[in-house]
């Protein structure tokens, strides 16, 4: 099992060293212009800071620029961590929504990632622009100013089976979450579908990655702790966001976790402006607990987002998670708490892998 850390803020390099210090494998940076720091900004010091760690996107979203300019922004990356790079691909969850658009159609995302793929592989791509289809590759590569020579592994972002089968067809890996990502078996039986629709058998170094809240409980302490609220709130309100941008846009029926606090939240989202409510639902992300917000946060909805447990339970979590084919846990603390969880988590529970 590998551990990561999903993180995107330019002065805070330091960050990243102390987890990879500590043992995190990956650091994975976030793509959303109207929330965090620019990723490639981020990617190229953190390149340079390093000496170990896989450094990549997590994830990058087709909707914010061509093709050719994420392959060439993640082979440039290369350049300066040669072999240590990796790109993962999403159709847009807040990057899109905060802009008052919706993610990416799965079509179009398949023939993007096609072209991605092949340019960091140093092949030719065929690139559809305003409907017209250019072949294109890229040159001068002998003069090094990017670096398709190292491997840059290429995850896809899949929450639904069409888009984990994507992941199969296309990737060499996936990153998804629980529990919005379902269950891994099935994500992988998903992903095995998908390579299989391509005429191919699922890599075995293929790896599921998930961005998972974990709740280290200390003896007799509520899931309602303040503690407790303070390290996974804001991660737990996130992944609602999604469930009400995700219902918003199709009608979805929320998971049984989430029924008791619904209509309340869906109240409380309408009382904004229509203009501004795609800014206001998305204002918190992963980054602190609004206090309005905070209302909304009941049992059902913590136990249903996240691992709750001794550090004895997470890790029999944990090892069940991995028997099922999981690859790696990606971690996303909030603000104020990154350094205390990483660190409690490394002592607690990275210790016994």
């Amino acid at each position: 099992m590998k551990f990561g850390i999903m993180t995107s803020k330019v002065d805070e390099i330091g960050y990243i060293t102390h987890a990879e210090n500590l043992g995190y494998s990956h650091c994975w940076v976030t793509d959303s212009p109207m929330l965090r720091s620019n990723c490639w900004a981020v990617l190229a010091l953190a390149a340079n800071a390093t000496r170990t760690m896989q450094i990549g996107t997590g994830v990058s979203v087709p909707g914010l620029r061509q093709a050719p300019v994420v392959a060439n922004g993640i082979a440039t990356i290369n350049r300066l961590a040669p072999g240590r790079c990796f790109l993962s691909l999403g159709t847009g969850n807040t990057a899109a929504r905060t802009l008052g658009q919706t993610p990416m159609r799965l079509r179009e995302f398949e023939e993007y990632i096609k072209v991605v793929k092949a340019l960091i592989c140093g092949e030719e791509a065929e690139l559809q622009d305003s409907g017209e289809s250019h072949k294109i590759q890229f040159q001068m590569l002998e003069h090094n100013f990017i670096d398709v020579q190292h491997p840059i592994k290429l995850y896809i972002a899949g929450f639904g089976p069409k888009a984990q089968q994507i992941a199969g067809s296309h990737g060499d890996g996936l990153i998804s979450g629980i529990p919005r990502g379902g269950d891994v078996s099935n994500m992988l039986q998903n992903a095995r579908l998908g390579a299989q629709k391509a005429g191919h058998e699922l890599a075995m170094d293929f790896e599921a990655s998930v961005l998972a809240n974990v709740i280290l409980l200390e003896a007799g302490e509520s899931i309602l702790s303040d503690r407790v609220l303070s390290e996974v709130g804001p991660a737990v309100i996130t992944g609602l966001h999604y469930l009400v941008s995700h219902y918003l846009e199709t009608g979805a029926d929320p998971p049984e976790y989430a029924k008791g606090i619904w209509n309340q939240y869906l109240q409380w989202i309408d009382s904004f402006p229509a203009e501004v409510r795609h800014q206001r639902l998305h204002a918190s992300h992963y980054s602190f607990l609004d206090p309005e917000e905070a209302q909304f946060l009941d049992i059902n909805l913590i136990k249903g987002s996240c691992l709750i447990g001794s550090n004895e339970e997470i890790v029999e979590q944990i090892g069940t998670l991995e028997r099922k084919g999981l690859g790696q846990i990606i971690l996303y603390p909030p603000l104020n708490r990154q350094y205390r969880m990483i660190e409690d988590f490394a002592d607690k529970i990275m210790v016994h892998y």
